[in-house]
């Protein structure tokens, strides 16, 4: 046996038990009030992760009430009828856990990392989030402040912080995906607390959420303790809003420049993508990771290497459910006009759509994909979500083992066919950020 031969084996032997040693095994149940239950037990280490996540977002707001989805992220964190206000965060920290949250445009995930002897405890807070709110004008009010602040210093007062949201707003004109996640100010301070207690009942109930718990647990306690907590909490409405919006191909170059705080120009390039579950997903994401993803990448090697036009280059793939959008940007070197810089960023593009990936380019790609997917699920919390994202927007919870085989799919000649069809140089948006003293200039 040669030795090339003898690499290609080891190669692939190791390759496949890679994948099979990261089979995620798990039990699933679904409670009489709806609620979907998903466990995954792995004794290895002495910790659990805890999960909810509920199927509502931004795209579930109105047009003039916006950032409630974002605003009950911070909201149920207030306490409930039976723990007291700001006590949350402090008894999950008392037990040596970790807590945190996020909302998207199209859910809100809590979770907890705790020690596997404080399952029960863990089980018990979300129970008491879900079942037994606190929603006052006290914690409304104190919340507002919050997310004030919080908007000052990720949006305003933060250099480019702006880019996601004044994308997003000329990316769709159709869809609820149009407005940022953290919503306005201005619809946050008219609704009234009413208003607040109707849209937590409409979504943040057990038909709408999947639990999960994934770490050194045992099977049958772990239900035992489910249906205990969960099972007593009311189903909530048999019918959820979700727009049935689809946004229109653009078939025009929307162009716009941002004048901000910053220093240094940067360019940012928009392209519409579809739904997240279809199957071209899966060619852009390797397309974005092909054209910016690391030192080795396309434009990172022309544009900030060779060329030196760029100080840097990211391309983000923003996968949403009911369509997402490919955002690029770049930040132009010094005494280089942001034109000449998205000159070549256009003709970087052209030239994959015309070209495509060479076979060494894409093996490696296969390889990096593989790797990341093999990190995606290194921890328990990661386990937690992927589990719990695989249910909610693939229909399927085995769809974290299925992953892997859909990018497996993907041959070379798709990533320039992606790239012909959603990369469209003249139906995308495009911005051009410019320091303030240009505006004054």
């Amino acid at each position: 046996m040669t030795k090339t031969i003898l690499y290609t084996w080891m190669a692939l032997f190791c390759s496949f038990s890679l994948y099979a040693q990261n089979t995620i095994e798990f039990k699933e149940v679904t409670l009489d009030n709806g609620l979907h239950v998903i466990m995954h037990q792995d004794n290895s280490t002495p910790i659990v992760a805890v999960s909810v996540l509920y199927h509502v977002g931004s795209k579930n707001e109105k047009p003039d009430r916006t950032g409630f989805a974002h605003f009950f992220e911070h909201l149920l964190f207030e306490g409930t009828e039976n723990i007291g206000r700001g006590e949350y965060m402090n008894k999950i920290q008392a037990i040596g856990g970790t807590l945190n949250a996020f909302t998207s445009n199209d859910i809100t995930y809590y979770y907890e990392i705790v020690p596997s002897n404080y399952l029960e405890t863990a089980l018990y807070m979300e129970s008491e989030r879900m079942l037994h709110p606190k929603i006052d004008q006290i914690g409304v009010d104190t919340q507002r402040e919050v997310i004030k602040e919080e908007k000052r210093q990720s949006y305003d007062n933060r250099p480019y912080g702006t880019i996601l949201p004044e994308t997003m707003k000329r990316a769709f004109k159709e869809h609820p995906y149009r407005w940022a996640v953290i919503g306005s100010m201005e619809d946050l301070d008219a609704a009234r607390l009413d208003e607040f207690i109707g849209f937590h009942k409409a979504y943040y109930v057990p038909n709408n959420a999947t639990l999960t718990i994934a770490g050194d647990i045992e099977y049958a306690q772990a239900e035992k303790w489910v249906r205990a907590y969960f099972g007593e909490i009311p189903s909530g409405p048999s019918d959820f809003y979700r727009p049935n919006v689809k946004e229109p191909r653009k078939t025009n170059e929307i162009r716009d420049i941002v004048y901000d705080n910053i220093q240094i120009p940067a360019i940012i390039q928009a392209y519409n993508l579809p739904p997240k579950s279809h199957p071209d997903s899966y060619a852009m994401e390797m397309l974005s990771t092909y054209l910016t993803g690391g030192n080795s990448s396309l434009m990172t090697k022309e544009l900030v290497d060779n060329q030196q036009k760029a100080l840097a280059v990211q391309a983000i793939p923003l996968d949403l459910e009911d369509g997402g959008v490919f955002i690029m940007y770049a930040l132009t070197n010094m005494g280089v006009e942001p034109e000449a810089l998205e000159s070549e960023i256009d003709r970087l593009l052209v030239d994959v759509q015309q070209k495509g990936v060479s076979e060494s380019d894409f093996q490696k790609l296969q390889n990096i994909i593989e790797n990341d997917l093999v990190s995606k699920n290194s921890s328990m919390d990661g386990i937690a979500q992927n589990l719990a994202e695989a249910h909610v927007f693939y229909g399927s919870t085995d769809y974290i083992n299925r992953e892997l085989d859909q990018f497996r799919k993907v041959k070379r000649e798709d990533l320039q066919r992606v790239a012909n069809e959603y990369i469209n140089l003249a139906g995308r948006v495009v911005l051009h950020y410019l320091p303030k003293t240009a505006q004054a200039e």
